[in-house]
This record gives structure tokens, sequence and C-alpha cells, in this order.
């Protein structure tokens, strides 16, 4: 693969989480206030905090975020291709990984923005409310291989490019979903993971 169409690779991924970084947003500063996982355990805290939150934005999110994680998809797998020749056990960690983070992660978005537009779509009742929770306990297997996935691949790079096996600096390490997610989690910024995510592709555009 040449230098200039991976780079092209690498920014199409950065600017795909940048978009579900906006997605992330939607659907979690609604009209009532921040939702977090906790407001599930009680219809009265969740109906609260949704508010009169519009249905279009759990729909924009769902569609939107489908196509950013589809779009993000191929950086994810040059990375892992290009890393084989340098360390294949970790070129083959990564790509398993990323295939881990991706597919599964696709259904996962979904199903978060499915979970507010149905809730909203009837009336956030207390059936409604029941129905949802159902549903997400039901469909959290996604959400727990996803996040496993982008472990796998970003533990992986991380070690790779820590030991000096790749043709990167050690200190290019950095530039790396974990240390960069674990600077910011103290702050409780909306969508972390994709800022990492974002980060580590742009500085890669540069680096590589």
């Amino acid at each position: 693969m040449s230098v200039t169409l991976l780079k092209c690779v690498l920014l199409l991924a950065c600017a795909a989480h940048l978009t579900l970084l906006h997605c992330d947003r939607i659907i979690t500063l609604l009209d009532g206030g921040r939702f977090d996982f906790r407001a599930l355990s009680d219809n009265e805290k969740l109906s609260a905090v949704m508010g009169d939150t519009p249905l279009e934005r759990p729909m924009r999110s769902m569609v939107l975020g489908a196509f950013a994680m589809t779009a993000a998809f191929p950086g994810y797998l040059v990375l892992g291709v290009w890393m084989l020749p340098q360390s294949p056990v970790c070129g083959a960690l990564m790509l398993a990984g990323g295939i881990l983070f991706l597919l599964p992660g696709v259904a996962h978005h979904v199903f978060c923005g499915a979970v507010e537009w149905f809730y909203l779509r009837m009336n956030k009742t207390e059936e409604a409310w029941a129905a949802i929770v159902e549903f997400f306990k039901k469909t959290s297997a996604t959400m727990y291989v996803c996040y496993f996935g982008l472990l796998i691949f970003a533990v992986s790079f991380f070690i790779a490019v820590v030991t000096g096996t790749t043709a990167l600096p050690r200190w290019a390490c950095v530039f790396n979903t974990l240390p960069v997610f674990l600077l910011l989690s103290p702050f409780r910024i909306v969508g972390t993971g994709n800022i990492a995510n974002a980060v580590m592709f742009a500085g890669l555009f540069f680096l590589i």
C-alpha cells in the first residue's frame, strides 16, 4: 500500500471518529440533562433526562453513526496490515481487535440510539421503560465485545511502538487510544473514546 493511500485512510478514520463524537453528544446531552446508564434504573429519572428531546436526534445518531463507523473500519485494518511485517503477532492482534471493535460496534451504536428512539416514540411510559431496559440488557453483549476488541487493538499497538518494534519513534506510543483515553477520562468529556481515537489517527497521519 502506498503511503499516500495509507494517509488518506487514516484521515478518513479521524474524520469518522469526529463524526461519531457528534453522534455521541446528541444522544448524551439531552433536553433534560446529561444521560448516563444509571438513569435506566428508574423511569422517572429517565423521563426527566429525556425531557422534550426530539425523535430526530437519536435517529440521526443511529444512521450517521453507522456510516461513520463503517468509514472508520479501513483505518484499523490498514494499521493492522502495516504492522504485520514488523510484528506478525501484534499485527494479527490489531486486525482481530479492529474487527471485534467495529463490527459489533456498529450494532452497539445503533442499539443505543434505538433505546432512546423507542422510549421517546412510546411516550416514556412504564411499559416503554421496561421494554427498552430489557432490550438494552439483552443486546449488551455487543458493547462488551466492541470495547474488548478496541482494548486488544490499542494494547497491541502500544506495545509494538513502545518496544521499538515499528519504524515509529518510541514516543509515538502516546498517539494511541489507550493513553489518550486515560488522560481525558477524569474530565468526563462526552465522547472521550472517540476523541482519543481521532487523536490517534491524526497523530499517525503525520508520523507514518
